[in-house]
């Protein structure tokens, strides 16, 4: 059992840190010039900033509610979503993706330090593996969402 967990432990880091079947985040945002970051193409709904954003703040809430009994999820979903279309500044910018970087990295550090099948003892029948697997889902479709602007705005690889 435990070579069985070592296993699924090294593929949720392989899905976490993106590849494979999908772009990951630093992939999804290289290269991407400051001032598309505020743009909405095609009337979607949100910018690149908001999805960016939107990642870290929900990220950020999954591993805090993993590890932390006293913590306080924000509103949804209206504590999810930033307001603003684009960053203030460039260190704005590269404010969230250094946290979205640093969550995920100490994301992965707890499942080598967890039991990735026990019940968050302040949750309601999450575990860190389900975490990770929500993670992994919500972080991919919005990275893909990030890939679509990009295209749509003519600023993605070809």
């Amino acid at each position: 059992m435990e070579n069985q967990t070592s296993i699924l432990v090294t593929e949720l880091k392989k899905l976490l840190n993106g590849g494979g079947a999908h772009v990951g985040f630093k992939d999804a945002v290289a290269n991407l010039p400051f001032n598309l970051l505020g743009e909405k193409p095609h009337n979607l709904p949100y910018s690149i900033w908001q999805l960016a954003e939107h990642i870290k703040i929900a990220q950020w809430d999954m591993l805090e509610f993993s590890k932390d009994g006293s913590h306080r999820s924000p509103k949804w979903p209206d504590e999810y979503w930033p307001k603003e279309l684009a960053p203030k500044d460039e260190h704005a910018w590269n404010n969230t993706l250094k946290q979205i970087d640093a969550d995920l990295k100490e994301f992965i550090a707890l499942l080598d330090s967890s039991d990735l099948y026990g019940l968050i003892p302040h949750g309601d029948g999450q575990s860190v593996l389900c975490e990770a697997l929500q993670i992994a889902d919500h972080n991919a479709y919005h990275f893909a969402e990030i890939v679509v602007i990009r295209r749509l705005l003519g600023a993605w690889k070809s």
